[in-house]
């Protein structure tokens, strides 16, 4: 009987533990353990780095419309647009590195980057 034909049952068992530890981490650890998400927006233009791993609601002032974000279960999205097309709405929730979302009659855009 050779090795592999020995320890069947404990590989398998090996194998399947670590599939479920990387689904329950990527399902706890949404967009990456060091993504957030950055907004810009203004002249000049003003930076702001968002936790996408706290829950919270942002009303930014971008002096020409006021922009309503929600982080929540680790991602972000525009809400209650009040600029006349709602387009950023439409991006929907925004979570993996690389995703953005723009709301051009306030001249503002959001990123999810690699945090720092």
């Amino acid at each position: 009987m050779t090795f592999l034909q020995k320890h069947r049952k404990d590989l398998l068992f090996t194998v399947v533990l670590l599939v479920v530890a990387g689904v329950l981490f990527r399902l706890t650890h949404p967009g990456g353990a060091g993504a957030v998400a950055v907004l810009r927006y203004g002249d000049p233009q003003t930076e702001q780095r968002i936790d996408l791993h706290q829950d919270a609601r942002y009303d930014i002032d971008t002096g020409l419309y006021t922009i309503h974000l929600e982080v929540a279960d680790g991602g972000i999205a525009f809400v209650d647009s009040p600029c006349p097309d709602h387009t950023c709405e439409g991006f929907g929730t925004l979570r993996e590195v690389g995703d953005w979302a723009a709301c051009l009659p306030a001249k503002a855009s959001l990123t999810i980057e690699e945090g720092p």
